[in-house]
């Protein structure tokens, strides 16, 4: 079996840039009940270790240190709360009181509500985060303004408002974008040149279809979205753009907009097949992703996981511009055998 001779910054860097690695890139997503699933069935108890018996391109994101005022208890920080909500083997977080819901004008949340901003973090602890680790990929800042929006008014709500209330989703959205863009900005500027890849996500796909409109999205959604990928571009880093589902109909104007990496590719979606995508834009994105979490990691045989990841190179992965990870977190659900298999199969298969 070859060896790695690149580490994973080289490796991602030749990726994005257009020259050959020495195999695909591999990155990992898995909820906490799957990971310590996966450390049980491999006998390994390190997350460090498990990493590396995966081949997992190691990466690092940077924050700041929250630093503002004590939220009430039990909230956040935007003023939400949530709950632990239980399935089969594990648990997710879900918003449960929403700040903004009974709101019906700018007016009023102006009034009543304090938004967050960038003066309540610490980013002198940044620089310390990306000491000794000059061998990853380095991920900060970012945005998913839309994605909070909906826990602030309530999902049906925020989905209304897109034609009751305009001027709120504008006012609000704005407020979550000029955070996003400035605790963004303060990230580059307390390590100057060293962030190399921040997303710019919103979810706008559903299954079959898109989530919204195509005017609604050039209005609500384009814009806030083109001002961060600006801010990227300024700092020599690449956009990676996080978007669920059906998306096949946007990627032309978010390649217009400058995005470099599309993730996560659901392939089993409507319109989204693998090789229309690579014939048609793989000149101009990195496709990010691939491997279905809705059938194939949890629910497939080991041999149908081993196939698609070698459909997925095959294909997304033809002279290059592919890296694999699944397209949502690994869930507990899903046998261990299957997770292993991706990984071994994409490290033996991956070779450039």
């Amino acid at each position: 079996m070859s060896t790695d001779t690149m580490t994973p910054r080289e490796r991602w860097l030749a990726l994005v840039r257009r020259e050959k690695p020495d195999r695909v890139p591999m990155y990992y997503r898995a909820t906490t009940e799957a990971t310590a699933k996966l450390k049980a069935h491999l006998s390994i108890h390190d997350t460090v270790a498990l990493m590396q018996r995966l081949h997992v391109d190691a990466t690092v994101g940077v924050e700041p240190r929250y630093a503002g005022p004590s939220p009430k208890p039990g909230t956040d920080m935007y003023g939400r709360r949530f709950r632990d909500v239980q399935y089969d083997g594990g648990s997710y977080r879900e918003c449960i009181h929403h700040p903004l819901a009974l709101f019906d004008s700018v007016a009023a949340i102006e009034k009543e509500y304090i938004w967050p901003t960038a003066d309540w973090f610490d980013y002198s602890v940044i620089p310390a985060q990306v000491e000794g680790v000059e061998d990853r990929v380095i991920s900060g800042g970012g945005s998913e303004p839309f994605l909070i929006y909906k826990d602030l008014r309530g999902e049906a709500q925020a989905f209304m408002d897109l034609v009751e209330h305009p001027d709120i989703v504008h006012y609000c959205v704005g407020k979550l974008y000029d955070f996003c863009y400035e605790n963004t900005r303060r990230i580059y500027e307390t390590i100057p040149g060293k962030v190399m890849v921040t997303s710019v996500a919103e979810d706008m796909g559903a299954q079959d279809r898109l989530l919204y409109s195509m005017a609604h999205l050039e209005e609500f959604f384009f814009p806030y979205l083109q001002r961060m990928i600006d801010l990227v571009k300024s700092a020599g880093a690449y956009v990676d753009t996080h978007s669920d589902g059906a998306i096949r109909e946007i990627l032309p104007r978010l390649i217009e907009m400058g995005v470099d990496i599309i993730n996560p590719v659901q392939w089993r979606c409507v319109g989204m097949e693998r090789e229309g995508l690579k014939r048609d834009f793989g000149a101009q994105l990195v496709f990010e992703g691939a491997m279905d979490n809705q059938y194939t990691i949890p629910f497939g045989s080991v041999a149908e996981v081993q196939q698609e990841v070698r459909n997925n190179i095959r294909i997304l992965g033809a002279d290059g511009g592919f890296i694999l990870t699944p397209c949502h977190n690994i869930q507990v659900v899903g046998p261990a055998e299957n997770v292993v298999a991706m990984y071994d199969t994409g490290y033996e298969e991956g070779w450039m």
